[in-house]
């Protein structure tokens, strides 16, 4: 478990992480997002002992990083994917970190085999691409057997088959009851692996929650209506209290109507004989959600506004 409380960086009069809280817990794979600037890899450092909090502290089973006697068998990271020296191999590279925590030489190739890299074991790190660097970085982190991992952007420069690979490792790693911490600025992706969030904006707690939570409190959720009398229908939502605007997507015409259920939906067209060609929900993504509780926090927007407000009265954790 990694339990950060009231953690603060001051860089001069510069604030990159701002009395920020939150717990990272077993058994499931939290994702770690906000805006370019948000202090999402400041706060990694400093759970990693890498930079010191100017205020607040942050524990893993309950200790501080530079308390860990061995860290790689209690936390595996993954920060910086070209760190390896460009000269060493691969194999040289994991076994230097081995001996530095007394972990047994046959460990290196059980994670150069898990990671996909026995055949290029010997070639030096500086020749690999961005998605072999990456790899190489993941079998770092996994030396140790830890039962805390971090990873900030492991999919970057993973072709589909590295970022499925990537995704079922994470949640493999997450239901043998590790505790699993990733950034990423790549939302689909983040949709599919995390099961829960943490989502920081200028260095504060914006929400933490279920990814399912998240999207319905900030996204919303949707009903999709199709009828060949969608306009009839339309008035007599519109009339009950519904929301209904025009599906945006490519398939046949429809309707997107919020403020109602499925069920008043139903009863309404039933009520007035209206057929019903599809009635389904739909739920709104990650990356609107994101867009949508984030708007205030970019460092740079695009334009003269973004025309995004955050609510502050979120339901999904605003302390902000």
């Amino acid at each position: 478990m990694i339990e950060a409380s009231d953690l603060t960086k001051r860089y001069g009069p510069t604030v990159a992480v701002d009395d920020l809280s939150f717990v990272v817990k077993p058994g499931r794979v939290t994702g770690f997002l906000g805006p370019n600037g948000a202090g999402k890899s400041t706060t990694m450092r400093m759970i990693l002992g890498l930079d010191r909090p100017t205020g607040g502290q942050v524990l893993i089973d309950g200790r501080r990083y530079g308390e860990l006697e061995h860290p790689l068998r209690t936390v595996g990271a993954l920060l910086d994917a070209r760190w390896a020296h460009p000269n060493r191999s691969a194999r040289s590279h994991l076994r230097w970190l081995a001996r530095s925590n007394q972990l047994p030489r046959s460990r290196v190739d059980e994670v150069l085999d898990l990671v996909g890299l026995s055949s290029v074991a010997d070639k030096r790190a500086g020749g690999f691409s961005l998605g072999m660097s990456q790899r190489l970085g993941i079998a770092g982190a996994l030396l140790g057997d830890p039962q805390v991992l971090l990873f900030d952007e492991p999919v970057n420069g993973l072709d589909p088959e590295g970022i499925l690979w990537i995704r079922q490792l994470m949640q493999g790693l997450a239901a043998e009851g590790r505790t699993v911490l990733v950034s990423s600025h790549l939302l689909s992706e983040m949709a599919l692996t995390a099961s829960d969030l943490v989502v920081i904006g200028r260095g504060r707690l914006i929400a933490q929650a279920s990814t399912a939570e998240f999207v319905d409190a900030a996204a919303g959720q949707s009903i999709l209506v199709r009828s060949p009398r969608s306009d009839r229908l339309s008035v007599l939502l519109t009339a009950n209290g519904a929301s209904v605007v025009a599906d945006p997507g490519d398939g046949p015409p429809a309707l997107l109507v919020t403020g109602v259920t499925a069920e008043q939906i139903g009863d309404t067209a039933a009520a007035n004989g209206i057929a019903l060609h599809e009635l389904s929900p739909r739920r709104g993504s990650l990356e609107e959600a994101f867009m949508q509780i984030t708007g205030d926090d970019v460092e740079y927007a695009s334009g003269s506004g973004n025309g995004r407000h955050r609510n502050e009265n979120n339901p999904v954790g605003a302390t902000s």
